[in-house]
């Protein structure tokens, strides 16, 4: 595969994972500054990454959670959980990775993921109001 190959695959993965409006909003705010960040990401995170087969896409999100509370990454990791909740991931799947996270991250880093995402949820309800 070449890399022109990989950055497409990585657009879709991307976009599946995301949702179009998440990456179209990462495309239009690309600066001459940020453009090899995105497409690095765009190749090996997305079409690397993501779209290897020994890992479904469930597994692949919840270990997202768990590093992004791990490295206390509030805003990757609400981003994550409402793609997570978008795909189908249940709020108990999540809750339980939390709790997970609370033994091995410490309790601070769990109670700020409680939080975050139940502000996420709070906006998920509120938009099916």
């Amino acid at each position: 595969m070449d890399e022109a190959e990989r950055k497409a695959l990585g657009f879709t993965a991307r976009r599946s994972v995301l949702g179009d409006a998440h990456v179209d909003r990462a495309i239009a705010n690309t600066t001459d500054f940020t453009a090899e960040f995105q497409d690095l990401i765009t190749r090996y995170a997305w079409g690397e990454i993501w779209t290897r087969p020994g890992i479904d896409h469930t597994t692949r999100r919840l270990m997202v959670l768990s590093t992004m509370i791990a490295l206390n990454r509030e805003e990757e990791f609400m981003m994550h959980v409402r793609a997570a909740v978008t795909h189908g991931v249940s709020r108990d799947l999540i809750k339980e990775v939390i709790l997970q996270a609370a033994i091995y991250c410490g309790v601070p880093a769990a109670n700020s993921a409680f939080h975050a995402a139940g502000r996420v949820f709070a906006q998920i309800d509120g938009a099916a109001d």
